[in-house]
Order: C-alpha cells, then structure tokens, then sequence
C-alpha cells in the first residue's frame, strides 16, 4: 500500500489512540511488523503546544519509520497551522482525525461530531492538504449514527480534496465501542473511492484481519485496542497474512522481556514521576491474562518509584515461572 510517495512494508497498521499511541508505543508496534503506526491524537489549538502531554506527542524526530502524525480540531485554519507546525516538526504524513467519538473531543465539534457537518468537513481538508507538502490523510467512522451513516458522501468529499488514505473504523460515533464493528459500509466507501482504504474496529487475531481484508477489499487494516498490551499482534497478523499460518503466542520469558523494555521506555520518555503512573495502564493490559484476579495490577498501581516498579515486575515475572 502507497500513501503519496511512501511505500508501506506491509497492510497492517497501528492505530492512533489518545494516552496510548506515544513515540515508546509506537517503536514497539514497528519492529513486531506494523507497516505504519499513526500517533494519538494533537490538539489543533495552539494554547496547549506547550504542555508537557503536546511536547510529548511531538516527539517525531527519533523515530525509526514513517513519521504519521494525527491532528484534531474543528477550526480549518488553526488545522491548517497546527498540519505545518508539525510538519516543521518532522512529521511525514499528516492524519486528520474524524474519526474519535470521546465526548471531550466531540464537545468541541472535532472528531466523529464533524462528520455531521459535511460543509465543514470539505473545509478542514482543503485548508490542510493545501497547508502542507506532504501526504494528508483521514480517519472517519461509518456516521455519526446508526440511522446517518455517510461514510460514502464523506469518502468521496475526502478524494475529490486531496486525502490520499483513508481509514474508516466500522461503528458511528453514537456507538462509541459498544456492539461489534460493521464492515458493510466500509465495503461501500472501498468500492465508492479510488483511494486506498483502511479498514479498522474489532479486528483483534490474525483470521479476523484476514476476514475483513477479503470482505470489504480494503487496502489495509488497522489495529487498535487489541493491540494494547500485545503489540506482537502485528508480528502475527502481518506473518499469517503473508502465510496462512499462525505463529505460537510469545513465551513468557518473551513477554517479561517486552513488558519491561516498554516500561524503562515509558520511564525515559515520561520521566521519574510521571513515566511510573502512565505505566500503570500498560502493565494491566499486558497481564490481563496472567493477573485476571487484578490483585498484582492493585499492589503495582500503588508504586510511585520507577526502579521499584521494575523490581516487581522482575520478581512477579520469577514467581509466575516458578509456577
């Protein structure tokens, strides 16, 4: 799959995720095989550039693959600003996201609440891909609700301006997570556009991505939630797309060793204080399975000091061996 002049290695993609898809994340997701991993969400308003979270979020210049940056807001022209600051800022590909159905976000008009106002829509994507150098892309949802999905009208409205990818995630923004995905309009936008299309929702092992590439014909697919505290996914879905054959779930050794590069990782990018807390999330959802009872996520939730929070992963890890 080509977005503008960029030629993916692969069709499975991470998706951006607000507090999740950060520059540690999306390292990991790239070396288990992610063609591409778009970064959560920056806010267009230029009043909180400067916060610690944005300054995080803008850390594009180290990354080791395609730099796909992902911009909301509701206002054309500060979009368009916000597409060039970072651009200047190393960003290869600018996302516009349509796509999120958080009440924060959709509160202020941006997000999948844009998908109400097709005028607007038409706006905010002349005013970036005309701001900028470099590709621009799209993430929608099938509507915003179940008895509106203009998933099509906004898919072509995206092509005739410029989008050069579009990802589609297969609920509208009433349904937030709720219910499984539907694929049919994604189908629909597939066959509507001339445009390579990105499928994305529910799409959690590696029969589901082969399923939903065939059934809607998507150029891609992109991974989310699923891929929260197991980015081998990737590595799975990319090996079976290419094979037909599933590969043994990491050991365990494999997973403490992954587990613990994604927290020193967090620790160094987030820092002593706040690196300990945002690691909190991401050690649930990698022993979800392991801890199902929750009682080592409650003991590690209580630590605020990053070597000790290493040290209990370490022994937590002997004594599940020891098992």
């Amino acid at each position: 799959m080509r977005i503008g002049p960029y030629q993916l290695d692969n069709n499975v993609i991470c998706a951006p995720m607000a507090g999740v898809t950060d520059f540690t994340f999306r390292e990991l997701c790239r070396r288990f095989g992610a063609g591409l991993a778009v970064s959560e969400m920056m806010s267009s308003n230029p009043l909180v550039w400067q916060s610690e979270k944005s300054l995080k979020r803008m850390t594009h210049a180290d990354e080791s693959g395609l730099r796909s940056v992902q911009i909301a807001g509701a206002d054309p022209e500060q979009m368009a600003d916000a597409a060039r600051f970072n651009v200047e800022h190393g960003a290869q590909i600018i996302d516009i996201n349509m796509g999120c159905p958080a009440k924060k976000v959709n509160k202020k008009l941006a997000g999948s609440a844009l998908l109400q106002y097709p005028d607007l829509v038409e706006q905010i994507i002349q005013a970036v891909v005309g701001a900028v150098d470099v590709p621009v892309t799209l993430k929608i949802r099938t509507g915003w609700d179940p008895e509106h999905k203009n998933g099509v009208q906004i898919a072509r409205i995206a092509e005739d301006n410029g989008i050069q990818a579009l990802a589609v995630h297969g609920r509208t923004k009433a349904c937030m997570y709720k219910g499984e995905a539907e694929y049919d309009t994604i189908r629909a936008i597939k066959r509507a556009v001339a445009i390579p299309v990105v499928a994305n929702g529910d799409i959690d092992n590696v029969q589901k991505a082969r399923f939903v590439l065939d059934y809607t014909g998507a150029d891609a697919i992109m991974i989310g939630r699923a891929a929260q505290g197991r980015p081998w996914i990737f590595r799975e879905v990319v090996h079976y797309l290419a094979t037909g054959q599933e590969l043994p779930p990491p050991a365990l050794q494999e997973v403490k060793e992954i587990l613990l590069e994604h927290v020193r990782g967090l620790h160094q990018l987030y820092g002593d204080v706040l690196g300990p807390r945002v690691a909190r999330k991401h050690v649930g959802w990698y022993l979800a399975e392991q801890d199902s009872a929750g009682l080592f996520r409650s003991e590690f939730n209580g630590i605020e000091d990053a070597s000790v929070q290493l040290d209990a992963l370490n022994l937590y890890f002997e004594q599940l061996a020891a098992t």
